[in-house]
């Protein structure tokens, strides 16, 4: 029992531990926009790193996730003789929960395990040790640019995403099964609330990004400077990522919609 708290006391005090470095690293990378706003081209480049790469499996993703909502939908619908109800149904998961999640699950996978395999080999040989040699802030210089990129890639990933689904549910619902096409469409328009869907879904897929992304860049940093640690850190990026984003999921839809 004693060898049990023990252990148990001395996890916590070293997660307690990260938890204060993450927020004091997370600080120092803030404190890099001056450096952004002088040079945009290193967030440009970077967003294309981020952004434009996650592009193709994020749109093929929500194509895929649109048409399954739209064939569930519809069998489900069908029962109260509601199918006409078939395209506020899919816009509606797709805005308000999917595809923030999904695209924050998506880019944990692609663009935050690569952020944090790229920060810790170059941690691993030295040049972020070179930069400091040269008067040169690495987190300023390297990872403040890459935090801010995907801060502002998910959003736009999110929003593609869900737009691509919505199609995609309307494939399979107006095409295949014979959805009225006015209604999906206009009861679509009628149902979907900007402030209380779209704007709500955007603040989410804002903060899954920057909670994504802070992890991936943080754990690249804090890696062990060997191609094990390297490969340790990557594989607890994405899995603390997921656990990140299904939990702050739960906590903003609560502030969201729970009224």
């Amino acid at each position: 029992m004693e060898i049990l708290l023990r252990t148990l006391g001395r996890n916590t005090l070293l997660r307690v531990a990260k938890l204060g470095r993450a927020s004091l690293f997370m600080l120092h990378v803030l404190s890099g926009l001056p450096l952004i706003l002088r040079r945009p081209g290193l967030l440009v480049t970077q967003m294309y790193s981020v952004g434009v790469l996650s592009l193709m499996i994020i749109l093929v993703s929500g194509l895929f996730v649109g048409m399954v909502l739209g064939l569930q939908g519809y069998y489900v619908l069908s029962d109260f003789a509601a199918e006409q109800a078939l395209g506020v149904m899919v816009a509606t998961s797709l805005v308000r929960e999917l595809g923030p999640v999904v695209t924050a699950l998506l880019f944990s996978g692609r663009a935050g395990s690569s952020l944090t395999a790229e920060i810790g080999l170059m941690k691993a040989t030295e040049q972020l040790s070179g930069m400091e040699m040269m008067a040169v802030d690495p987190i300023k210089r390297i990872i403040a640019p890459r935090f801010f990129a995907g801060l502002i890639s998910m959003p736009l990933l999110a929003s593609l995403f869900s737009m691509v689904g919505v199609v995609g549910g309307y494939f399979v619902g107006v095409g295949l099964l014979g959805v009225d096409e006015g209604a999906f469409w206009s009861q679509m328009r009628a149902q979907i609330d900007f402030y209380d869907d779209i704007l709500n879904g955007v603040i989410k897929s804002m903060v899954f990004g920057a909670v994504v992304t802070w992890i991936a860049v943080f754990e690249g940093d804090d890696a062990v400077p060997t191609s094990e640690g390297v490969s340790r850190a990557t594989t607890r990026s994405v899995v603390s990522s997921a656990f990140a984003v299904l939990s702050c999921d739960f906590v903003l839809t609560a502030l969201m919609f729970g009224d």
